[in-house]
């Protein structure tokens, strides 16, 4: 690594590390003095450039990504950069380098785990992935009156637009929507129509739930109390079988 390095400004979002990834090569950098940063920390002897997102850009780097390494490492790449974590657009930066520089065919570019960056990305798409199995079984969605159903969930990584998909597929004539109230983000399904994401606050107002929404609710309440034997109670099984940050959200644990 030389005594100067080039920074690049991202923001935490997909579109925006592409697009830095896009004019890393464009500009013919050198990979090993090169970072994507999502943070304002300053560092000495480096020039910093702020990405600006380009949708020509974003897809160009898709492309080449689905094709170059297949659409499962693509989407491994995808659930990485979701991380919450401040090193994954470098993390997955120097992925790709890797797998793009030694012509790593498909569905093998995390093979060399040895390697720092690689090994790292990785960790961080199975942590995303783990996240969006928990969210997938543990997500509640409640009546309203106006007949949609709605669910609030408070994920530690960034996996709205990966939770969509599912929940579309198996409520394809269904209204619903789900509130990320970490990100202020909506994912919002309208019956037999394309989902979409927007962002923006949740109302203050009380959602009002529906009548058969309540009697439900009561008695779902009801049945986990009741099957509950005190006797075999085993409270650190329960928090790694379902921890506690997901209960809030849930509603057998509500009152």
């Amino acid at each position: 690594m030389g005594w100067f390095m080039v920074v690049y400004r991202c923001e935490a979002s997909l579109e925006s590390i592409f697009t830095a990834i896009y004019q890393a090569y464009e500009e013919r950098r050198d990979h090993e003095d090169t970072v994507l940063c999502l943070t304002e920390d300053p560092l000495f002897f480096a020039e910093d450039i702020r990405v600006i997102p380009d949708n020509f850009k974003t897809q160009k780097v898709v492309n080449t990504l689905n094709k170059r390494f297949g659409q499962e490492n693509y989407l491994s790449l995808c659930m990485a950069l979701a991380s919450e974590d401040e090193d994954c657009a470098q993390a997955v930066y120097r992925t790709i380098v890797k797998g793009l520089a030694g012509k790593v065919g498909r569905g093998h570019l995390f093979d060399n785990l040895a390697d720092d960056y690689v090994h790292r990305a990785f960790a961080l798409a199975r942590g995303v992935s783990t996240e969006i199995g928990h969210i997938k079984q543990f997500l509640r969605f409640q009546e309203l009156e106006n007949g949609i159903l709605y669910s609030k969930i408070g994920p530690k990584n960034d996996i709205l637009a990966f939770i969509m998909p599912h929940f579309a597929d198996r409520l394809p004539i269904e209204n619903f929507m789900i509130y990320d109230d970490l990100r202020n983000l909506f994912g919002i399904h309208p019956a037999g129509r394309p989902w979409y994401l927007l962002r923006g606050e949740e109302v203050e107002a009380p959602l009002q739930l529906s009548e058969d929404e309540l009697r439900y609710q009561e008695l779902f309440r009801h049945f986990c109390h009741t099957i509950t034997v005190e006797e075999r109670k085993n409270m650190l099984l329960q928090r790694n079988m379902l921890p506690l940050r997901f209960r809030k959200y849930m509603v057998e644990f509500t009152t």
